[in-house]
């Protein structure tokens, strides 16, 4: 039977993560760069300023009715932005593609920066309020309203919902369950008791606790993470010139960096780049501007940065880290048993010991649960869809949450290569519909982005 799924799957992801995805992924985000102005270049210091740097603001933290802060939204978006894929996706993408990955995941983050703005400032634009008097947003509401094509959004949020239990449930347990199991040796099944107590907890409450929990969250692991990872590369600096070296000659010529080894060719560096790069900052998915739409925010585009400082927190920074640490190390060489959380627990602790051991495993812990829980809310919104306006959808959304919360357990004693070749396939049938209506929505959302810089141009003179 897994050997049939396996099967499956294969012949599907060998589709979605073809050259026409890439060709797509990648075209959507230069297309929409260019009609915008490359502003993820010209605007980067008004987009960082307008959030990072305004995050001691008030306005950062304003809340209202039955919405969320600005800083809420991105905290519940990068909680899931920021995964597991930042390190077991990282490691797996140097493994299977070579050092060269790493180059491709920063090509795939910088017009995915765009892209990600994008999605964010359409998902607050054509966003509706629910039943219960909340903003509900994201790409099935700009296919919908936006378009007028009700039949797209409708494949966008049944595969959204499919997704949430690969992408976002399973593939996060798993990494946390043989973290645990291999830095502590604790059994499989306890911590996925542990993880289904926790997500019950917070995810049961709704929108506001999984906001108020990934708001203090975020911030923790984040910085935790980041300090580990910058004194692991000072006490390695003689080797990161050899690494950028060796990642961009890889990206180009993997022959040259790891000899005849099958299975190293610029084409699988693309392609492992890509696709980690993808799972780990979701530009294109349309995923993340579910939680932006229910932001209380003033002006789409204002919202649209935080989508951008998303992608630009996560590949360039955090997944840099890794990737650094893990070809610095030389443990991903031809021939490696390691891979995943191991090669990166391998990589970091070689350095800082059992700093990294625990770093990376407290890391893996916290970037996994917080995935976990914005995930369960863009699933519960995706659903929430599919039967809004029926007189059940309240049973619906229950009865999603209940069935996320099991498959945590599920996932956190399942094995690893499968469940992340779904996961996968799942990604790529995602972004499809997303970035058909991307494509078709860029007159309307490009001139919103030149607009409002124009303005705020004007106003400042």
């Amino acid at each position: 039977m897994i050997e049939t799924i396996e099967n499956i799957n294969g012949i599907v992801n060998g589709i979605v993560w073809g050259p026409v995805m890439l060709a797509l992924l990648v075209g959507t985000g230069i297309l929409l760069t260019v009609m915008s102005g490359f502003p993820q270049i010209t605007k980067l210091g008004t987009i960082l300023k307008s959030t990072a740097g305004s995050l001691f603001g008030s306005e950062a933290h304003k809340k209202g009715g039955s919405g969320i802060s600005p800083y809420q939204a991105v905290a519940t978006a990068l909680a899931s932005t920021v995964g597991t894929g930042n390190i077991t996706g990282v490691a797996t993408a140097i493994v299977a593609g070579g050092p060269g990955a790493v180059f491709w995941m920063w090509i795939s983050a910088l017009f995915g920066t765009v892209t990600k703005f994008c999605e964010v400032t359409l998902a607050v634009k054509f966003r509706e309020k629910n039943e219960k008097d909340e903003w509900v947003g994201g790409p099935m509401y700009y296919i919908e309203n936006g378009l007028g094509w009700k039949w797209l959004a409708v494949i966008f949020a049944c595969f959204a919902t499919l997704a949430s239990f690969g992408i976002g449930n399973m593939t996060q347990a798993n990494s946390v369950a043989n973290a645990l199991n291999s830095t502590l040796g604790i059994p499989t099944a306890i911590t996925g008791i542990i993880l289904v107590v926790i997500v019950a907890v917070v995810i049961l409450g709704g929108i506001k606790r999984i906001a108020s929990v990934t708001e203090k969250l975020v911030p923790v692991m984040g910085v935790i993470y980041v300090i580990l990872g910058l004194v692991t590369i000072l006490l390695n600096i003689g080797k990161l010139p050899a690494a950028f070296a060796t990642i961009f000659q890889a990206a180009f010529d993997p022959q040259a960096v790891v000899g005849g080894v099958v299975g190293y060719t610029v084409m699988n560096a693309i392609r492992f780049g890509f696709a980690r790069g993808v799972f780990s900052n979701e530009a294109g998915l349309g995923s993340a501007p579910i939680a932006h739409a229910a932001a209380n925010t003033d002006n789409p585009v204002k919202q649209g940065m935080w989508g951008a400082f998303e992608v630009i927190f996560d590949t360039f920074i955090i997944c840099t880290i890794t990737g650094l640490v893990v070809v610095m190390s030389g443990l991903w060489m031809p021939g490696t048993d390691l891979n995943g959380a191991s090669l990166a627990i391998a990589a970091f602790s070689q350095s800082v010991g059992a700093f990294g051991t625990f770093g990376v495993t407290l890391g893996t812990v916290l970037f996994a649960l917080s995935t976990l829980l914005g995930w369960s809310y863009y699933g519960e919104k995706s659903i929430e869809y599919l039967f809004k306006g029926t007189s059940f959808v309240g049973g619906v959304r229950l009865g999603y949450k209940i069935v996320f919360i099991c498959l945590v357990f599920v996932g956190s004693i399942g094995g690893l290569t499968l469940v992340w070749d779904i996961a996968d396939t799942l990604n790529g049938l995602m972004a499809l519909p997303n970035l058909i209506a991307l494509v078709l929505l860029s007159g309307t959302v490009t001139k919103m982005i030149k607009e409002f810089f124009q303005e705020a141009k004007t106003q400042k003179d």
